[in-house]
């Protein structure tokens, strides 16, 4: 798992016939099943555990949905798959939502897992680096997608010059080979991966610096949010409940099974730091979705980080960025 993570996709709904027992307990006989195919943006892991726990635990079915799971990967992009109805839903992050406008594609962010950027700058502990400032003028290895995204944040805040960059290619060797190396990686994932290897590591999460990209969003077609507001509601209620349970580890042995099936380089020890990680460094429960609940979202973060983007070279001015997303489905206390 890596930067890369920023690949999408999604599906349309379908429907299925099944009996099952409704939301609240009331039984609901021969009920049709509404399908859903979400699509992750990654090979499935802990980041994505909230929805396997509402797979696993019968959340979905329990408010009417058959709810399919695709992995995602670096080939995969889900706003083409979503424009060809081959998907639903994808996950994706607030750079994309800003795109559709800019693009004048009908699709739109309707909630946000991840309250914060899980994506850090990795060093070596005692290379005598104790924050961002520490790392100015020194190389760093940077992807092509963290170029176009976090780069200029921190160029602006921090003062560093395109100059540092270095190219990064998703493999720790140079990083674990030479100790005065700063890199890219996930709070989740590459600091697990260099102490496995030997490696003594410190991470800065760059979200805590001020960056204000919404992670692991949920994105749709609006055609989607127009007809079938009710399916999409439930998906969504679901999605948060199965968040609150794998968080808290409440019984998710049969989502994590599912997630090692789905993806054999996972195993236990990966997905019990993935959890510890999310819930020391507040990914998923931070910020607004202490008091609006998970997946929260609000306007004026949204108008921030624009702006922001904006003044670092980014975006241009004057998008209508109120269609890049929609608050109808979030912000109402659910797993609180």
């Amino acid at each position: 798992m890596t930067a890369t993570k920023y690949v999408l996709r999604r599906r349309g709904l379908a429907a299925g016939a099944l009996g099952l027992v409704g939301v609240k307990g009331a039984r609901v006989s021969a009920q049709t099943l509404d399908r859903v195919v979400f699509q992750t943006n990654w090979r499935a892991e802990a980041e994505h555990g909230g929805y396997y726990q509402a797979l696993a635990s019968g959340l979905y079915r329990r408010r009417g949905l058959d709810v399919e799971l695709r992995q995602g990967g670096p080939q995969i992009n889900g706003a083409q798959l979503l424009l060809a109805g081959r998907i639903d839903m994808f996950m994706s992050n607030g750079f994309q939502a800003i795109n559709y406008v800019r693009e004048n594609l009908p699709f739109l962010c309707i909630g946000a897992t991840f309250q914060k950027d899980p994506q850090v700058l990795m060093v070596h502990e005692g290379a005598g680096i104790d924050g961002f400032e520490a790392m100015r003028g020194r190389p760093i290895l940077v992807s092509a997608e963290g170029r176009a995204t976090y780069w200029p944040f921190l160029r602006a805040k921090f003062g560093f010059s395109d100059a540092q960059l270095r190219p990064y290619t998703f493999n720790l060797q140079p990083f674990l080979a030479d100790r005065n190396a700063i890199q890219q990686g996930y709070v989740t994932s590459e600091p697990f991966a260099a102490r496995q290897a030997g490696a003594r590591v410190r991470a800065f999460l760059i979200a805590d610096a001020g960056y204000e990209n919404y992670n692991e969003t949920i994105d749709i077609a609006a055609r989607t949010v127009r007809e079938r507001k009710d399916v999409v509601q439930r998906f969504i209620d679901a999605s948060i409940e199965g968040w609150m349970q794998y968080l808290r580890r409440h019984d998710i042995g049969a989502a994590n099974a599912l997630i090692m099936r789905d993806n054999p380089d996972m195993d236990e020890a990966k997905i019990n730091y993935a959890i510890d990680a999310m819930n020391e460094s507040g990914l998923v429960l931070s910020g607004d979705a202490l008091r609006l609940g998970m997946g929260a979202m609000t306007d004026a973060r949204w108008a921030r980080f624009y702006n922001d983007m904006v003044a670092y070279g980014v975006y241009p001015p004057g998008l209508d960025i109120s269609r890049a997303y929609s608050l109808e489905f979030i912000n109402r206390g659910v797993g609180l």
